[in-house]
């Protein structure tokens, strides 16, 4: 029982030690020249600023909101075109309904500027 788990454990350990020696080659071999700027904190696409109750700007949140709906629209495409052969006529339809519910609120969204950054 425990033999069908030990090519999994053998990948995991060479996974390991490959993200081990890659760091560690970092550490050792790469410069280190800090300068302000690369010191200087900086989070979310914005400046560090002295107030921590300033209000952000709404589309950035809907910038970020729109990445997480078209990332999960991949999501879903991806076993859909494993399993399309034995689903069918069907679930090509239903794929494509729910793509063009999801490009007819990509189209309104961007007639509506929430794409526009100025």
């Amino acid at each position: 029982m425990l033999e069908n788990y030990l090519p999994v454990l053998v990948f995991v350990a060479v996974g390991l030690v490959v993200g081990v020696v890659m760091i560690a080659l970092g550490f050792v071999l790469g410069t280190r020249k800090p300068d302000s700027e690369k010191l200087s904190p900086y989070e979310c696409g914005f400046e560090a600023f002295e107030d921590s109750r300033m209000k952000f700007d709404v589309r950035y949140y809907l910038v970020a909101i729109l990445f997480i709906i078209f990332d999960l629209e991949i999501a879903f495409l991806f076993p859909w075109a494993v399993v399309l052969d034995k689903i069918g006529m069907v679930g090509f339809i239903a794929m494509a309904v729910f793509l063009g519910i999801l490009v007819i609120g990509f189209i309104y969204e961007w007639k509506k500027g929430a794409l526009e950054w100025e």
